[in-house]
């Protein structure tokens, strides 16, 4: 059967029995959460268990709903008009602030590689070391760094791969999708196992863990404020933004597909991710949290898995299980990275994505696989900061996206009127509004204002 036929058989179904025909038939929501799960996600996670425990399990959701509104609304202009967000964005809002948009989603997809690579690398060098015990880690120098090198460039070699097959369109595309649906699954096995290792060593307390979804306190330090941005770039980035619409005309969706993207950004980015990122935290905040243990400048990934070793989760869950899920957030977000790059360098230059200065363009962050070289200098460290500026370029699109839904000479019928218009109004607004509060907070408390 054939999506229309799956689509009208699902539109005449009960909720439940149309979710395992819209999972079936998602997609692009999936690509959505393989990018947003990569080293930002991971490190921002990491640290607000670490740091704050059980408090601040609330504000990766949050950035999360926020993220999904937006998306909701891109979803349902690309799919009622059929335009490229990009050429909407220049026609109807101004070619600036479309310019401004493409070129942001660009250069933050290359920055986040500098922090990607050697985070791969260091995983995949940690894996072959438990697995294998063939290890340079303890001798440093040339040596290992030409030895990260190597590991940097098979992670590239495969994210070319799949993004190079990913813009050759047709199979590829699904095949693709499904192979982010595996990976998503493995990445949940692989930190649900270590959760569930603390569990049953009972390093969790389920009490503070529910309450830590109710917000009740807000950092007022530097580093806090700088980890609230952090989650608003890594839950949706700005390089997020401007990829999803390409991935929803990817896959030849229209306007009958508009309830399935709704449903497939539930089920591919805002489940696994609220998912993820709560048990990365839960497992850190359980582990590492009022341990005594000093935290500041030990949370590379690496350092985490001894700390947790040291917390009693065994080598195994420790170290192997939790750096395969890493891995596995890494490749995901590096491969979503180059799509974005293609994607974006195409709207910029008029290319096709059919063309092969489309599939070259794809290969524009390979550059950041040099940032190998900097991981026993930086190391995880600089996820936070590059998190933190895409949080701050987030109104971008945010605010351009706003002016759209209320087009009626871009969206003509389909434009929301009446309550419809002001729930959407509303909503976006909030969202807007707390991204632009927090941006102007955070630049507050760092210029000492507050």
């Amino acid at each position: 059967m054939n999506e229309s036929r799956l689509l009208k058989a699902a539109a005449t179904r009960p909720l439940l029995l149309r979710l395992p025909i819209y999972l079936r038939l998602s997609g692009p929501g999936w690509l959505q959460g393989a990018m947003t799960l990569g080293g930002g996600s991971l490190v921002t996670s990491v640290m607000i268990g670490a740091v704050y425990g059980y408090e601040l399990l609330w504000l990766q959701p949050l950035a999360m709903l926020i993220g999904c509104i937006m998306l909701f609304a891109l979803s349902h202009q690309t799919l009622s008009t059929g335009q490229k967000p990009y050429q909407a964005m220049r026609n109807h809002v101004h070619p600036r602030l479309a310019w401004a948009w493409a070129w942001a989603a660009l250069l933050s997809s290359v920055i986040w590689g500098f922090s990607h690579y050697p985070l791969g690398a260091g995983m995949l060098e940690e894996i072959i070391a438990v697995s294998t015990s063939f290890s340079l880690i303890e001798k440093g120098g040339l040596l290992r760094d030409m030895y990260l090198l190597l590991l940097g460039i098979l992670i590239w070699m495969s994210c070319a791969y799949m993004a190079w097959n990913y813009g050759r369109g047709g199979r590829y595309v699904a095949l693709f999708e499904n192979l982010i649906k595996i990976l998503s699954g493995m990445i949940i096995v692989s930190f649900l196992w270590v959760v569930l290792s603390a569990a049953t060593n009972g390093q969790i307390e389920w009490s503070s863990v529910l309450a830590g979804y109710i917000p009740r306190s807000v950092p007022s330090d530097v580093g806090g404020i700088t980890i609230i941005m952090a989650a608003l770039g890594t839950a949706i980035g700005i390089n997020m933004t401007f990829v999803y619409g390409y991935t929803l005309l990817d896959r030849q969706w229209g306007r009958e597909h508009r309830e399935l993207a709704q449903f497939d950004i539930v089920l591919g980015l805002v489940l696994p991710y609220i998912v993820i990122t709560s048990l990365i935290s839960i497992a850190a905040a359980s582990a590492l949290h009022d341990t005594g243990l000093e935290i500041a400048g030990k949370l590379e990934p690496r350092k985490v898995g001894e700390m947790f070793v040291s917390a009693g989760l065994g080598e195994i869950t420790g170290k192997l299980i939790f750096f395969c899920g890493v891995l596995g957030m890494v490749i995901g977000s590096l491969v979503m990275h180059m799509l974005c790059c293609g994607a974006a360098a195409a709207a910029i230059f008029g290319w096709s994505h059919d063309s092969r200065n489309y599939r070259l363009a794809l290969l524009i962050p390979t550059p950041a696989v040099l940032g190998v070289f900097v991981w026993s200098t930086l190391g995880a460290y600089v996820v936070i900061p590059v998190a933190a500026i895409c949080g701050a370029l987030l109104p971008i699109a945010y605010i351009g996206w706003l002016i759209l839904n209320n087009r009626s000479d871009y969206l003509q019928a389909d434009t929301p009127v009446g309550g419809k218009a002001f729930f959407y109004n509303v909503c976006m607004g909030l969202c807007i509004l707390v991204v632009m509060v927090s941006l102007t907070y955070s630049t507050a408390v760092k210029l000492g204002l507050v």
